[in-house]
Order: structure tokens, then sequence, then C-alpha cells
């Protein structure tokens, strides 16, 4: 049996953290990340705010957790800062994995266009911005789930096929 891999989840939301509307998107996530063999090991909600969002990513590189999948504040208003934040935390960018987040929520609407979500390595740890709808986050979840965790081993120095 493969090894699952240990994954964080991470909601960036002013009206979630403040109890104004529900989480409806972690359990969606849990449910897509469990099925793709993944170990979620925290489930954080926290405002559109810059510290808050570094944070829990600077406390999880540390915990060794594979992957972080982090939903909301990817786009162009003010209290968007996710993208911002990961760029600050990240060493390299995997801008293949970003462009198929993007063109297949194209597929479903135009707004897709204004996502800047980031998917990114710091250290050895992969994470990426989702979008902040339950249906978009598991959309973009989807289509870089197959890739994930040969990312993941070579991300920890595992050899690429040849």
């Amino acid at each position: 049996m493969a090894k699952r891999r240990a994954c964080a989840i991470l909601i960036t939301s002013d009206r979630a953290a403040s109890g104004v509307r529900p989480d409806e998107t972690t359990p969606l996530l849990r449910n897509e990340l469990e099925q793709n063999g993944f170990d979620v090991r925290y489930e954080v909600v926290v405002p559109d705010d810059r510290i808050a969002i570094k944070n829990a990513l600077d406390e999880w590189i540390g915990e060794q957790i594979d992957f972080v999948v982090v939903s909301g504040g990817s786009g162009v208003a003010p209290t968007d800062v996710t993208p911002d934040v990961t760029l600050e935390i990240i060493d390299r960018r995997i801008p293949g994995m970003e462009e198929a987040m993007r063109r297949v929520s194209l597929e479903h609407t135009p707004f897709a266009m204004l996502s800047r979500g980031v998917v990114g390595v710091a250290r050895q740890t992969l994470i990426a911005n989702v979008p902040g709808s339950p249906r978009g986050a598991v959309e973009n979840l989807r289509v870089i789930a197959p890739a994930l965790g040969h990312a993941i081993e070579l991300i920890h120095g595992g050899k690429p096929d040849k």
C-alpha cells in the first residue's frame, strides 16, 4: 500500500472565520484528499489576513506537512492576499499546475481568468491556492490530484521517471 501523505487545509475567509457563514469547503476538500491517499492533519479557518495566513503556512512547513491546500483569497479584491503570502513563502512556483487549475475553472465560469492562485514548493511542502467557492476548490484540487504524489516524491528527492 502506498504511503499516505500528510496534508493540511487552510481556509482564508473573513466571514467563515468570524462565524458569519459556515465553512462548507473543508469537508469537501478533506473527502477529496482522503480519496487521493492523504492524511489530513490540520484544518484551520483564518481571516483574509496576511499574518494569519503566513503563520499557519510557516507552522505547517515546519511540521513536515507534504501538501497544503489553501482555499480562498485568490482573486482581485483588496482582501484577496493569499497568493501574495504564498509567493513570499515558496521557493519555486509550479506554473503547469496553476495553468491546469485556471483552465478547468474557465470551463465553468469566465471569472476564472481573475484567479491569481499560486502553486509552489516551500522547502519540502507543496502549497496550492484554490478558489474560495466549494465547487471551484474541489474542481481545482481534482485537476492537480493525479500529479500530487509524483510531485511530492520529487520534492523529497525522488528520481524522475525515465
